[in-house]
């Protein structure tokens, strides 16, 4: 429900030429699973299986990653190369440096 209200929230704001509402999902979800990988591995004596349920059962379910391959693929079949190569670097680099920011806000937890 989040996933679809923060989606619609941004093509209500930023229309539907650029999917805004993903790409933020996206990335949120990266920054939540570095951060609660890191802090699970780090301080909890949980097995491996009740440590990946949150991330993969939860921010699983609010990432959106079949859509936003889905809206690339339409940009790039309908012409528009520079938003479709923009989206999906955007995507890939902004999701890399969320889960690195955390995952090194998961560390500064005692």
């Amino acid at each position: 429900m989040l996933r679809y209200a923060i989606g619609a929230a941004a093509a209500q704001r930023f229309g539907p030429r650029f999917p805004v509402g993903t790409l933020s999902i996206n990335i949120s979800a990266c920054f939540t699973i570095g951060l609660v990988l890191e802090y699970l591995n780090r301080h909890t004596g949980l097995s491996e299986a009740w440590r990946d349920l949150i991330p993969i059962g939860f921010i699983g379910a609010y990432s959106t990653f079949s859509t936003f391959e889905f809206e690339a693929w339409a940009d790039f079949t309908h012409g528009a190369y520079w938003s479709g190569l923009l989206y999906v670097t955007a995507s890939l680099v902004g999701g890399f440096v969320a889960v690195s920011l955390g995952a090194a806000a998961g560390r500064s937890f005692p």
